[in-house]
């Protein structure tokens, strides 16, 4: 699809992954080995180019074998072009390429960009993430929330075990998603708290569950349920490896045992459930808001790698 000069279409195979990644980003080392694995197809994988230049690229993930992409975690532009060239270019990708990739009627998939945590500062980093950002809020995008991405490191101690709870494994997948549902009250959780507008806590719990937890392919074994002595659940933590990293998938307190500091003793059980598989490293994120959260994972010994920005379409 020719717009003026500008070349738009998606790429032709893996042959042409050395062109798509002419413009950098971090999950460029990703890209083969999801495209081998079908998180990634090649028609979801779109550059605009002016002759032989690439001038914006963008790319949608999806679960092993997806039929729809589920985030578009992949959209640049050539930062050394003049702006607002840069900006329009990218905005014509990312029209043609998402009516050409999302199902007709369909709201497009969330964006997902991982920044600096000094983006909004005014570097060159700072100055491309606010880039990204006007292009897609000019397709109708809008910020939904910024996330914070942490990491625990090998070497770090591991945590002992504490006395104040008991830790099992969930009996079914029943008895989670119904504690996940208890959770949802009152949670911190832009995209939980984002369910509730649209369905019940049962229903943003089950879809949470089917479409996500139950699709890793880490053992269902390091999940845990936490109990006081006599066996009343006080929350859960959710260890995982997600295809990528070793990662806390899911931790939250019941909302009738909040403020006693379980949280840091879920997270200890959870970190120590992956730490002793000798994983090269843990990964976590939270929302910036939710900020006795983040105040959790830091005393865990877990330090900032970075931010996550997350917009949506309405």
């Amino acid at each position: 699809m020719e717009q003026n000069d500008l070349t738009v279409r998606p790429i032709d195979g893996r042959g042409e992954l050395d062109l798509f990644r002419r413009l950098p980003y971090v999950l460029d080392g990703e890209l083969a080995d999801d495209l081998a694995a079908g998180r990634r197809r090649p028609e979801w994988m779109w550059v605009a180019l002016r002759g032989d230049r690439l001038a914006a690229r963008a790319a949608w993930w999806s679960r092993p074998g997806g039929d729809t992409p589920l985030v578009l975690d992949v959209l640049d532009i050539d930062d050394d072009a003049p702006r607002p060239d840069r900006v329009d270019d990218g905005v014509r990708l990312l029209r043609t390429a998402t009516a050409a990739t999302v199902p007709d009627g369909s709201r497009p998939p969330e964006y997902s960009r991982l920044v600096p945590p000094d983006w909004r500062e005014d570097t060159p980093s700072g100055r491309a993430v606010e880039d990204r950002m006007t292009l897609l809020e000019r397709t109708g995008a809008r910020l939904f929330v910024e996330r914070l991405r942490l990491e625990r490191r090998p070497g770090s101690p591991i945590p002992r075990p504490g006395e104040r709870l008991a830790f099992r494994p969930p009996g079914d997948p029943g008895e989670l998603v119904a504690l996940m549902a208890l959770a949802l009250g009152g949670t911190l959780d832009a995209h939980g708290r984002d369910d509730l507008t649209r369905m019940s806590a049962r229903e943003a719990a089950s879809r949470h569950y089917e479409g996500e937890l139950a699709r890793y392919t880490s053992p269902r074994d390091w999940w845990r349920i936490a109990t006081l002595p006599r066996g009343e659940p006080v929350g859960f933590v959710l260890p995982a490896h997600n295809g990528y990293h070793a990662i806390i998938a899911y931790l939250a307190v019941l909302p009738a045992h909040r403020g006693n500091g379980y949280v840091d003793d879920l997270l200890a059980e959870g970190t120590r459930v992956l730490a002793e598989r000798n994983v090269p490293r843990i990964r976590a994120s939270t929302d910036l808001g939710n900020v006795p959260m983040a105040n959790a994972f830091r005393r865990a010994g877990y330090v900032g790698i970075g931010r996550e920005i997350n917009m949506t379409w309405s």
